[in-house]
């Protein structure tokens, strides 16, 4: 079979390859395992990883031509990470609707026009949910938005659901925590803070914390979501049933958390390099998201968290020993 990974240059979606052709095979319950024979990576620039069978193709998600041509006869599965992210899609709000909100329309009109329905994940946020809140979000959980971000992906959900219902595609929705730790350079997401405060210090560089050390935050190490992400990929359609979109698994983790397990791992010398100085751009975004969140329901459908913020970090030192200073 063939599959698709949209924003599959960047590091989710270079995991989520690497997965996929290392394991060789993939099982679309109810359906047994097949072999993965080729694989299309689309994105605005070409990854690092290679494989013989991957494939790179640049190009732009807005546009429903350079889409529909990703798919063939035997394209199976896709999973849609292209995004414009939290701070970005905020400050450039048409940016933001082009590649957020028309991208997911082109792919599920590309996979509609397919023989017979695909397979569709697509990678919402917890963004989703913002303003006046309870104490813990639930499954039950009404989504209100308080961004453009957050409000472009629950249309994609929307969007999602509605081409389910009408057996266009097999489509499912995955509300993903905060992502930590992010490898590589700094990004546009507001978000961001939570990565930074660790990856830079243990790389030797000084970093700033724009919000409040007691700042809560429903985090998710990169091992963990690619996990989960293969796992929902892999369920069975009759296991979501009439509700395409979970909520997943994650960690309520404070920054001062965060930066006591950076010191457990790293010791004490990394923390002189994080400056605390409020950005006001950033705690309006981040005051109206949540951070705690029972997920029983994903739970009960075999999704799993990490074990705690110290294992996180322990996991970024092993996974990027090229990015880590003098440890």
């Amino acid at each position: 079979m063939h599959m698709i990974v949209t924003g599959g240059a960047g590091f989710l979606g270079q995991q989520c390859i690497a997965r996929l052709l290392q394991a060789e095979s993939f099982a679309l319950a109810p359906e047994a395992a097949q072999p993965i024979r080729a694989l299309t990576a689309f994105d605005v620039v070409e990854g690092d990883y290679q494989h013989p069978k991957l494939r790179y193709v640049v190009g732009d998600i807005a546009d429903p031509h350079q889409v529909s041509a990703l798919f063939r006869d035997d394209t199976a599965a896709i999973i849609h990470l292209a995004a414009v992210v939290s701070g970005t899609a905020e400050a450039n709000f048409d940016l933001g609707m082009r590649v957020n909100l028309d991208g997911i329309r082109n792919l599920l009109q590309a996979a509609r026009a397919q023989a017979k329905p695909i397979r569709l994940l697509f990678a919402s946020s917890i963004a989703v949910f913002g303003g006046e809140l309870p104490e813990v979000v639930r499954d039950e959980t009404t989504p209100t938005p308080q961004g453009s971000y957050g409000i472009q992906k629950y249309i994609g959900e929307q969007l999602v659901q509605d081409y389910s219902r009408k057996g266009f595609i097999d489509g499912r929705s995955v509300r993903i925590p905060t992502v930590v730790v992010r490898p590589g350079k700094p990004n546009g997401a507001a978000s961001g803070f939570a990565s930074n405060i660790i990856r830079e210090p243990l790389a030797g560089r000084r970093v700033v914390l724009p919000v409040d050390p007691a700042t809560a935050m429903w985090v998710a190490s990169p091992r963990a979501v690619v996990t989960m992400l293969m796992h929902a990929l892999s369920l069975a359609p009759e296991l979501w049933g009439w509700n395409r979109a979970i909520n997943l698994p994650g960690l309520t983790v404070t920054m001062h958390e965060e930066i006591a397990a950076l010191a457990k791992v790293a010791g004490q010398e990394p923390l002189s390099l994080i400056e605390q100085r409020p950005d006001p751009s950033i705690l309006r975004l981040v005051n109206t998201w949540a951070s705690r969140f029972d997920t029983a329901r994903a739970l009960a459908m075999g999704f799993t968290a990490d074990d705690d913020v110290e294992a996180i970090v322990r996991a970024y030192v092993e996974d990027h020993p090229e990015a880590i200073h003098k440890l």
